[in-house]
């Protein structure tokens, strides 16, 4: 015989800071603040999403392993959207350039990289809507409130020096992440 078995639930609850807003339309959710305002969409089945009394409830009936795990996935993002419309996010990249003296500009929605390794033809570099980008001497910054555009704008800046059939310990150049909102890479 069968029995039944009780029903877990499980609940996160994230805390809205001051002069923030959140609002639930259907699985998209709306947050806004002093840098701006985000939307996204959060779809999965099972799992609800409620904002009440300065927090954002996500709440699963059944919850398995996977629910669990898309509860903390959905946690990430919305504390990264929290984070981004409060203070925004900032990546610093170095231009190092030992062989041939590079020189990089910001074109419309595009980076240049001009004279890398001695090519003739620029590289470029797809810089994503909600990035800001400024090159100051040796040092490009990218900024916006979306975690995932200002990473993903800088990600494209580092691929487009990608350097391929030269040894790496001789040629050490291009444009390598060095800070990540304050914190310095190793």
């Amino acid at each position: 015989m069968y029995t039944k078995m009780k029903q877990k639930l499980m609940q996160k609850e994230i805390a809205i800071k001051e002069k923030i807003e959140a609002k639930v339309e259907g699985k998209t959710l709306t947050i806004k603040g002093p840098k701006g305002e985000l939307k996204r969409k959060f779809i999965y089945p099972g799992i609800k999403m409620a904002v009440k009394d300065n927090k954002i409830i996500l709440s699963a009936e059944n919850t398995t392993k996977r629910e669990k795990t898309m509860i903390g996935t959905f946690t990430a993002h919305i504390k990264n959207m929290i984070k981004g419309v409060l203070e925004g996010f900032v990546y610093k990249l170095k231009i190092c350039a030992g062989h041939f003296p590079m020189s990089v500009l910001v074109e419309g929605q595009k980076v240049l990289i001009k004279n890398f390794l001695g090519e003739r033809v620029p590289r470029k570099a797809r810089i994503l809507p909600g990035a800001k980008v400024l090159v100051q001497g040796d040092i490009i910054t990218v900024e916006g409130i979306d975690k995932e555009i200002v990473s993903q704008s800088a990600s494209n800046i580092e691929l487009a020096c990608r350097i391929s059939n030269r040894d790496r310990r001789v040629f050490m150049d291009g444009v390598w992440l060095i800070n990540k909102d304050g914190k310095n890479i190793k």
